[in-house]
């Protein structure tokens, strides 16, 4: 991430952010594999009433009995095979390798609040405090969805793979059944180029890059809101009010420690030890160098205790950073400990809207975050679940201080005031390319992802979630892959 080579460096428009005029970063994966060859390696699936509530909303074959034999064709689980997990997929998922009695401290103060102890977010209940699952290969190596999916098919004879390559927009003809595909290279050959379909019924595009490519590239290509093409003097092909709009993402709240035992802030900090964790990756693939983002998670709800679906989750790491994300130099200069926690169903809206016709300048994007008075009082309960478990034993015994928010923030004013000075992405963005039936207007796509008033065309990634996940997206988007993948197959 924060790597422009690999990383598209998008950033919230500060107006929009909700963050009392904060903009933020959003990265998006800039390479083959997209966001997950750079996320954070955490293997969450979100709770089966998202998948059910999708289906609910107008939307067949989604819930959650017809999307687990997806999630399980894909998995390769180093745990073994069982009725929620599959094995001899590509994607690999397996423990983490390295534990630490921090993590451990706090899994046994969430515990001794109520949140039972658990092995599996993705099994029959989520609800609980575990340590994470990764997508990491038996080495201890990055699984992400181009060594998964695409390495070992690339050199099939009816695949081309073109990197260093933009898309401009999609072509029409006047029956608005997509022609082609107008795109710019940087590559070894420069210049903009003309990618055709074959000229037979079957033909199909597929668009997949993400909430924030995905609705640019159907604007830019004339499919969207009558408004924005009026704006830009888009030709439109296609109106569709939806496109754009319906903007979700997870927001997280980072508390930070100083903590009286060494954690990554102090092994980083060391060059001798920095040499012995590239050793021990080397000849073990075990060590800190095999770490995850986050180690522990938790899953637990704060605004109705009748219930057992959590609405928040945790993302716990024994390394804190107040500088620039993505160097060694963000690390404090002391022991630290983080305690993220976000809203998992957040009720904000935001959008997608384009800045020119230039298909190389980033859309602006608005998110909207803590617009309800729900995702208030949320952000306010969890920042307080957050704080009562640090302060409980046995993790309360390795804190030296509270470093963010720090001990003067205490009122509910106070800590909504912090989350919107402190807040940050947790990078899940979904939503605005919405998925629903026809008599909703906001849909984008059908329930097969086909983009409704033309022929071809269908988007297939995290834009199409008509509510966001409970939980991190990478497999949720993998899902949707094996998804669309079926759908194509059952219409050849």
């Amino acid at each position: 991430m924060h790597n422009p080579k690999t990383d598209w460096m998008y950033r919230t428009h500060p107006d929009g952010s909700g963050l009392n005029g904060r903009g933020i970063a959003w990265p998006r994966g800039k390479v083959l594999g997209g966001s997950s060859s750079i996320n954070g390696l955490l293997y969450i699936r979100g709770q089966a009433e998202d998948y059910d509530e999708w289906c609910d909303l107008g939307n067949p074959g989604w819930d959650y009995k017809s999307v687990l034999p997806l999630f399980r064709k894909s998995e390769h689980q180093a745990r073994g095979e069982d009725e929620h997990h599959g094995v001899g997929g590509p994607l690999r998922v397996s423990d983490l390798r390295v534990k630490r009695k921090i993590c451990d401290a706090f899994i046994d103060s969430a515990v001794g609040l109520g949140v039972p102890f658990t092995r599996d977010f993705n099994g029959p209940e989520q609800r609980g405090v575990g340590y994470f699952q990764t997508t990491t290969d038996d080495s201890g190596l990055r699984c992400s969805s181009s060594i998964a999916f695409l390495h070992p098919v690339q050199h099939r004879p009816n695949l081309t793979i073109l990197t260093n390559t933009q898309t401009q927009k999609l072509l029409f003809d006047k029956q608005n059944r997509v022609t082609g595909v107008l795109v710019t290279s940087t590559g070894t050959q420069d210049g903009e180029y003309l990618l055709e379909l074959n000229d037979n019924e079957s033909s199909e595009v597929i668009l997949s890059s993400g909430a924030i490519g995905s609705p640019q590239i159907l604007e830019l290509s004339g499919i969207g809101r009558k408004s924005e093409l009026e704006r830009l003097n888009i030709t439109p092909v296609s109106l569709l009010e939806g496109v754009g709009e319906n903007l979700q993402d997870h927001l997280q709240i980072r508390s930070i420690y100083e903590v009286t035992t060494p954690t990554l802030n102090d092994e980083v900090a060391s060059l001798i030890r920095r040499v012995i964790m590239g050793i021990q990756f080397i000849l073990s693939g075990t060590g800190p160098l095999t770490l995850a983002a986050s180690q522990v998670g938790a899953f637990a709800n704060v605004l109705d205790a009748n219930t057992n679906r959590p609405d928040i989750q945790f993302h716990i790491q024994p390394l804190s950073a107040s500088g620039k994300v993505g160097s060694i130099s963000a690390l404090d200069n002391f022991s630290g400990f983080t305690s993220s926690v976000c809203q998992l169903r957040p009720e904000s809206r935001g959008r997608i809207t384009l800045k020119s016709r230039n298909s190389q300048e980033s859309p602006e994007i608005s998110p909207n975050y803590l617009s309800t008075e729900l995702d208030q009082k949320c952000v306010i309960a969890a920042m307080k679940f957050s704080r009562r478990i640090m302060e409980s034993s046995p993790i309360s015994q390795y804190i030296a201080r509270e470093v963010v928010p720090g001990k003067n923030i205490d009122t509910d004013e106070e800590l909504l005031e912090c989350a919107r000075r402190i807040g940050e992405s947790i990078y899940h963005p979904v939503g605005t390319c919405k998925m629903g039936p026809s008599g909703d207007p906001s849909a984008v796509v059908d329930s097969s992802l086909r983009v409704r008033g033309v022929t071809g065309l269908r988007v297939a990634d995290c834009s199409i979630m008509p509510n966001l996940v409970s939980g991190n997206t990478n497999a949720p988007a993998i899902m949707i892959g094996e998804k669309v993948s079926e759908l194509i197959m059952g219409t050849k």
